[in-house]
């Protein structure tokens, strides 16, 4: 259920912000207003960016499996390295090979090019997904604390370096929850999963109430920078503003695709 939901949502944002005129327009306004953001925050998004790599992902890869051989728990090992890999050969085969951009509205450059799903947010959410996996139970607050702000970072970051529109951003993220999904029926078939019966973290509880009403007032935060701005002035809307829109979506679908996939770990190890 989750897993369709989510390959569902990824191709609704394809259609709608790549195969129709408007959804071009309006993301072309948006990466037209990051020209506008603060110069620290393109640094610190250029920054950000630039440690994700091929040897920064093969340690992700290489830390989740040794969290798996610590526990002795070699499914979830090879579920939560399957979970980064796939999420990988999924989103460069779609971008390069499989999804075309068809030029609806003038842009010249790299922009022509399709660039959905983004490569960068996919590992974001694939780690994190993975982690939430493979690690105990009890830790799992921990890994809220920490990864959960650098993941939801990491997508905001790909719109203000230019590096990816919303839609690649949106995209990737429910890719990556569908195939943490897929992972997780996966075990569920082959019986690797069990209850917690252990009472509550309070800290949790208050870790995910938190993040929960963050991505709320982010969405709402969006649509108030997108629907009145688009309503009243539609083409001419100020880009800055749609830019700072796009990035309060951004967080949000990368907050709320973390909160969907925890909600299917709740009290499960």
């Amino acid at each position: 259920m989750v897993a369709a939901a989510g390959f569902v949502f990824a191709a609704v944002v394809y259609v709608l912000a790549v195969l129709t005129k408007a959804g071009q327009a309006i993301e072309n306004a948006a990466l037209r207003g990051a020209d506008r953001d603060d110069v620290s925050e393109t640094d610190a998004a250029w920054q950000a960016l630039g440690q994700i790599t091929v040897y920064s992902l093969a340690a992700a890869v290489v830390a989740v499996a040794l969290a798996g051989a610590l526990r002795r728990r070699w499914d979830l090992a090879a579920a939560a390295v399957g979970v980064i890999v796939a999420g990988q050969v999924v989103a460069q085969v779609l971008k390069r090979f499989v999804l075309p951009r068809p030029a609806l509205v003038e842009v010249t450059g790299d922009y022509a090019r399709n660039s959905l799903p983004s490569g960068h947010t996919t590992i974001a959410m694939t780690v994190l997904f993975a982690a939430i996996i493979v690690v105990p139970w009890k830790w799992r607050g921990v890994l809220l604390f920490f990864v959960l702000p650098w993941a939801t970072a990491i997508g905001h970051y790909t719109l203000t370096a230019k590096w990816h529109r919303l839609s690649d951003t949106l995209a990737a993220d429910g890719i990556a929850l569908a195939l943490a999904a897929l992972a997780s029926w996966w075990l569920q078939r082959r019986g690797s999963l069990r209850p917690h019966t252990g009472p509550r973290r309070a800290g949790r509880v208050v870790l995910v109430v938190f993040w929960s009403v963050v991505a709320v007032v982010t969405f709402a935060l969006g649509v108030a920078l997108w629907v009145f701005p688009l309503v009243a002035e539609g083409s001419t809307a100020d880009e800055w503003v749609i830019y700072l829109g796009a990035g309060s979506f951004a967080s949000a679908g990368s907050l709320l695709a973390a909160l969907a996939f925890l909600w299917c770990w709740r009290r499960v190890e």
